[in-house]
């Protein structure tokens, strides 16, 4: 069990990053709150008069595709008029000084926003996909997709708003696959509720846990599963455990060898400045 160290000691902190050699940053909503992206639980959890949750399932797909793509529209335009914040340019800053120091540095997300990588960062693994990628629901054919709007009937539409009205816009008109003459209907490239992660990318997220000799938490609650299990995982090795959110995560509290309360806009840039 890793060692319960001084909470919030920035300078103890920063004496075992410098000792790091394979660092391993999982990262959920928080980081990118300071970015104006919209959480799935909160107040942030509703578009229109649909709770998030109940949009991103196989279930919703299936019974209104035209619903489930003008709330995923709506979401594609604002992730692709965000900024990184100062958090996520700090993550990518130390990775660039780490490699060239012949330290490995990677990130595990929960987001499918694409800050990370919009800031600078390489060495990124979408546990739950992006949204800058869509899925064909008839040949599985999978390619990054960043038009706007992403087909010609969604423009204009999706709007957050109570009163506005969904569009019913008919099948053939929403997203189709551009794979040679295949035509079928696409999906947002992320994993909904009820679905697994991809075994191929859960498998890296394993493997990159498994040889880190430091953890970082940094915007999550860690209590959705199987990310939920990193970080005791790596504590249960006797691996620092450090989390940078506004409240302690219930499934990490006792593991925890460093917690900084705060934006992790804040917190995040003062912790990597070694």
């Amino acid at each position: 069990m890793a060692k319960r160290v001084c909470l919030s000691d920035v300078k103890a902190f920063h004496e075992v990053f410098k000792k790091s050699k394979n660092i391993v940053v999982l990262t959920g909503a928080g980081v990118s709150a300071e970015s104006g992206i919209p959480t799935f639980r909160g107040s942030g959890g509703f578009w229109r008069k649909y709770q998030a949750t109940d949009l991103a399932t196989p279930t919703a797909f299936k019974r209104d595709p035209s619903l489930v793509w003008e709330f995923y529209h709506y979401r594609r335009e604002v992730v692709m008029a965000a900024s990184p914040n100062k958090a996520h340019t700090a993550l990518a800053e130390a990775e660039r000084r780490l490699t060239a120091e012949g330290r490995q540095f990677n990130v595990v997300t929960q987001n499918v926003d694409g800050l990370h990588l919009k800031a600078g960062s390489s060495n990124v693994l979408e546990l739950h996909g992006s949204l800058m990628k869509t899925r064909c629901l008839k040949c599985e054919d999978v390619r990054e997709n960043r038009d706007s709007p992403i087909c010609p009937a969604l423009e204009g539409r999706g709007l957050p708003d109570v009163n506005s009205c969904s569009s019913s816009i008919p099948t053939e008109q929403l997203p189709r696959c551009q794979s040679g003459s295949c035509n079928g209907l696409l999906r947002p490239h992320v994993v909904w509720f009820g679905e697994n992660l991809d075994s191929g990318v859960l498998a890296e997220a394993e493997r990159l846990l498994s040889a880190c000799d430091l953890c970082l938490v940094i915007g999550t609650s860690s209590v959705v599963y199987p990310a939920a299990a990193f970080a005791p995982s790596a504590a249960a090795r006797g691996i620092p455990v450090a989390e940078f959110n506004i409240e302690e995560s219930p499934t990490v509290h006792d593991l925890l060898s460093f917690y900084f309360k705060g934006p992790c806009g804040t917190t995040v840039p003062e912790a990597l400045s070694v």
